[in-house]
C-alpha cells in the first residue's frame, strides 16, 4: 500500500512525520502521524496508537501532546490517525453539529445510511493502520498498545477490550466510557449503528466489561474541573463495572484539570512510562 508523506521533523533525535494513503476501508484519503525514535539499525520498536477525541485530527495530539522528548527516552514509536474519514463527499451531521460525522466516527463501523460507506474507524483502527504501520515502520508487533483522549479514550478501551491478546497496555484521559448512558454516545451510536441497543454494548466499555469482556488492567487520568464530566464522561461507572469483573484500575483524579491539552500534556509522559513497563516486561 502506498504512503505519501506529507513533512518530515526532526525532533528528540527522532523523526515526526504525516503521512497520507488512500484507505481501504474508508474509501477517502486519510491522514496520520507517525514519531519514530532513535534506534539502533535494524532495531523492532514497541508501538503506541493513539486514539484522538472529539473535532480533533492527529494534528492536535501531535502538536500539543508533548509525547516525543518521553517517546525517545523510552524507545517508543506513537502512531496518530485522524478520528473520522473527510471530503467533499463525505456526509457529516446535517446540522453541523461538531459531535456527530466528520471530526467525530467515534471508532465504530457505520451500518446506517448515509455513513455506511465511509465511517469505518473501528476497522481503521484495529486493522488497516496497524498492518500498514508495519509494512512501512520499524514496528515490532508483539509489543502494541492502546490509549486515547475523550472520545478516543472510550475508542482505546473498547479496541482493547475486544482485543485483549493483541494489546499489552490500554490507558485513556477523561474517557467516555459508557456512551450508551450519555448524550455524546447515545447520538452517535444512535446514528452510526442504529436504534437497536443491544448493538450498541459492543462499543461501550461499561457493558462490554459488563458482558463478560475483560483486560489485564487500566490507568484513567481525569481533571475534577473538566466541564463533561457529570453528564457525558461518568468515571464512576468505569469504577464500579472494574471493581464488580475485578479488572485493574488505577482511576486518577487530577484537582484543578479541565479536558484540555493542557491536562493531557501535563500527564502524557505518565501515561507513555506505564505503556513502556507493561511493552517492555
Amino acid at each position: 500500500m502506498t504512503v505519501q508523506t506529507v513533512s518530515l521533523n526532526k525532533s528528540h533525535g527522532g523523526m515526526q512525520g504525516v503521512y497520507r494513503h488512500a484507505s481501504r476501508e474508508t474509501q477517502t484519503e486519510m491522514t496520520f502521524s507517525v514519531f519514530v525514535p532513535p534506534h539502533e539499525e535494524n532495531a523492532r520498536l514497541p508501538v503506541v496508537f493513539y486514539l484522538s477525541g472529539l473535532t480533533c485530527t492527529h494534528a492536535n495530539v501531535t502538536e500539543k501532546g508533548e509525547f516525543r522528548h518521553a517517546c525517545s527516552e523510552l524507545g517508543l514509536i506513537f502512531v496518530a490517525p485522524d478520528t473520522s474519514p473527510r471530503g467533499a463527499d463525505v456526509p457529516g451531521d446535517a446540522n453541523n453539529a461538531y459531535d456527530f460525522g466528520l471530526g467525530a466516527g467515534f471508532y465504530v463501523d457505520a451500518t446506517q445510511a448515509p455513513f455506511a460507506k465511509n465511517y469505518r474507524m473501528w476497522s481503521y483502527v484495529t486493522d488497516e493502520l496497524p498492518k500498514l504501520v508495519a509494512e512501512n515502520f520499524p514496528v515490532d508487533e508483539a509489543r502494541q498498545s492502546v490509549f486515547g483522549h475523550s472520545m478516543g479514550g472510550h475508542g482505546a478501551l473498547t479496541v482493547a477490550l475486544r482485543n485483549p491478546a493483541r494489546y499489552r497496555a490500554a490507558s485513556a484521559f477523561a474517557p467516555i466510557v459508557a456512551p450508551s448512558q450519555v448524550p455524546w454516545g447515545i447520538k452517535a451510536l444512535g446514528g452510526y449503528l442504529g436504534n437497536d441497543r443491544q448493538v450498541w454494548r459492543k462499543h461501550d466499555t461499561v457493558a462490554l466489561i459488563e458482558d463478560g469482556a475483560r483486560f489485564s488492567e487500566f490507568l484513567v487520568d481525569y481533571g475534577d474541573a473538566d466541564q463533561f464530566l457529570g453528564e457525558q464522561l461518568r468515571p464512576e461507572l468505569l469504577k464500579s463495572a472494574c471493581e464488580k469483573a475485578k479488572i485493574p484500575l488505577t482511576l486518577r483524579r487530577q484537582a484543578g484539570y479541565d479536558h484540555s491539552y493542557y491536562f493531557i500534556s501535563s500527564f502524557m509522559s505518565d501515561h507513555l512510562r506505564w505503556h513502556a513497563a507493561r511493552l517492555k516486561a
